[in-house]
């Protein structure tokens, strides 16, 4: 039964899908809310694009969910909040669950819900939490039917570039998405690795859960195009991106610039069109 909602995820014409993540805010860090200071404004520039999902938190859904209409992108559901953005990491690291979170994905009318799996330098408690999160909210998956996305985020140390920064190794990567996969994820959203040549690797080791690729940091037009080019071609099946989108100045052209190469098989010189 899974497969219902996930149908809602993916489009029909190229089996893809694209996530735009707009939860940062869940996070308490300066810097985040970049973009996405008048939620509701980031919610309908975003929609009116037309992407295949949208990412909330459980008190910024409604935004989306009360839109009226059929053809409005589904809802991906974050379920988690941690403390591991900053330069520093704090003296307490937590990654915590909201409760029931997937019988309030169903309340949400959810197609997915996501959870992180954290490998951070120096915190290897945080780890365990998130692996305590994850088998929690398997059964709840499985009870409810509602497909789990679990995100695998291998960290540069905080004090080098500060949370969020992928660390961009294969072997890594590869590793974590693994561990996510035999962990009982529906669907991966996974670090891009520093050469995007070798992704069909992570996509090969994930054995058949579709894998969407996260944007990361902040980055030129020039290189988020060209890379989500590459990254399909590597055979992933789809990206979530957050920030490359929202702190964009025209975030409606840049997502149907990474719509067209995602859907339609265009080049990221051909994309660009969109952002003029």
């Amino acid at each position: 039964m899974k497969t219902y909602r996930l149908n809602r995820l993916f489009n029909p014409k190229s089996l893809r899908c694209f996530d735009v993540a707009i939860d940062h805010g869940f996070f308490n860090q300066p810097g985040f809310l970049t973009g996405i200071e008048n939620i509701s404004a980031a919610v309908m520039t975003v929609v009116d694009a037309n992407p295949d999902a949208v990412q909330l938190t459980i008190g910024q859904a409604r935004h989306l969910q009360s839109i009226p209409g059929k053809t409005k992108p589904a809802l991906v559901l974050r379920t988690d909040v941690a403390n591991v953005y900053g330069t520093v990491l704090p003296t307490v690291v937590f990654s915590r669950m909201i409760a029931e979170a997937a019988l309030q994905a169903v309340r949400m009318d959810a197609a997915c819900m996501c959870v992180n799996l954290f490998q951070i330098p120096g915190a290897p408690g945080v780890t365990d939490q998130c692996i305590e999160n994850i088998i929690r909210l398997k059964l709840e998956s499985e009870k409810y039917a509602m497909p789990m996305m679990v995100e695998p985020l291998v960290f540069q140390p905080n004090e080098k570039a500060g949370g969020y920064m992928v660390d961009g190794d294969l072997d890594k990567i590869q590793n974590l998405v693994r561990q996510a996969v035999e962990l009982g994820a529906d669907i991966i959203k996974g670090d891009p690795t520093d050469d995007v040549s070798v992704y069909h690797k992570v996509v090969d080791v994930a054995g058949g859960i579709p894998v969407l690729v996260r944007g990361g940091g902040r980055a030129p037009d020039e290189e988020i195009l060209s890379r989500t080019e590459q990254l399909i071609q590597q055979g992933v099946s789809g990206i979530v991106y957050g920030r490359n989108i929202i702190q964009h100045p025209n975030p409606a052209g840049m997502t149907k610039a990474l719509l067209a190469i995602v859907h339609d098989g265009a080049t990221a010189s051909e994309a660009v069109g969109f952002l003029s």
